[in-house]
């Protein structure tokens, strides 16, 4: 299948990219033992709903379609590589990456891609020592939560309003990378800020993370579009099969 390669290919891609940069990349994520205990139960129990949910629609979801699940695999595997790509953050010590989540939102809705986003995390908390157990919950909450809502509803407004639809790709990509690392410096303002007042500095940690972010959440909305435009062009039949265009879209 055309599009299957297609993704195949941009992965592979980018995990070539991220074994160049790796070597001397430090921690991505919140990292292990970062936030304070209770903080960090906190954020895992309030992830735990919506996993739930994003369970209970893949549930639901695969048993009409049953060629869903290669589909989840494969934008698993996409969030997993993608947001594998340290780009070390001078001025906060740590690193900055795309997330990926906006695309698997507009795809399969943002359920199954708190799901998603909960696997990559996981796993790159085990073997790769990105982000950490105790911080999963945060991780979860700001790229699987934070950047899937922020990607979905952002194009099905934009859709709403008969926008293109590769500049709503774009700003669905754009704002869900955005939302992911707005969402990250707040749960780190208030996990570390002790007595300080939280508004300086969470600025603070927002301003650090710009010189990054800034470029970064433009390619990932451009790469977002590309990826919709493609698989429009490719297989339009699929995104009218995952409601993402209706088939009168398609025909006109």
């Amino acid at each position: 299948m055309k599009i299957t390669r297609a993704i195949c290919y941009l992965s592979l891609l980018l995990l070539i990219e991220w074994q160049l940069a790796v070597s001397s990349a430090r921690a991505m994520h919140i990292s292990e033992g970062l936030l304070p205990f209770p903080w960090a139960v906190a954020w895992s129990l309030a992830a735990l709903p919506f996993l739930a949910y994003g369970l209970y629609r893949l549930k639901r979801m695969a048993a009409v379609d049953l060629s869903l699940k290669p589909l989840v695999g494969l934008l698993a595997a996409f969030v997993f590589i993608i947001s594998c790509m340290p780009v070390p953050v001078p001025t906060a010590g740590t690193c900055s990456h795309p997330c990926g989540t906006g695309l698997s939102a507009i795809l399969i809705g943002p359920g199954i891609s708190f799901l998603i986003a909960f696997a990559a995390l996981l796993i790159q908390a085990l073997f790769l020592a990105h982000g950490g157990l105790s911080t999963l919950g945060a991780n979860v909450i700001a790229m699987g939560i934070m950047g899937s809502l922020a990607g979905y509803f952002t194009f099905r407004l934009l859709r709403i309003f008969r926008v293109n639809l590769g500049v709503a790709g774009f700003l669905a990509g754009l704002l869900a990378d955005w939302a992911t690392y707005a969402a990250t410096a707040i749960v780190l303002t208030l996990g570390i800020r002790g007595e300080d007042p939280f508004l300086p500095l969470l600025l603070k940690i927002l301003i650090a993370f710009i010189p990054t972010q800034l470029p970064l959440g433009i390619l990932e909305g451009a790469m977002t579009a590309g990826m919709v435009i493609l698989l429009h062009k490719k297989r339009p039949d699929l995104l009218v099969k995952m409601r993402v265009l209706k088939a009168s879209e398609v025909s006109a």
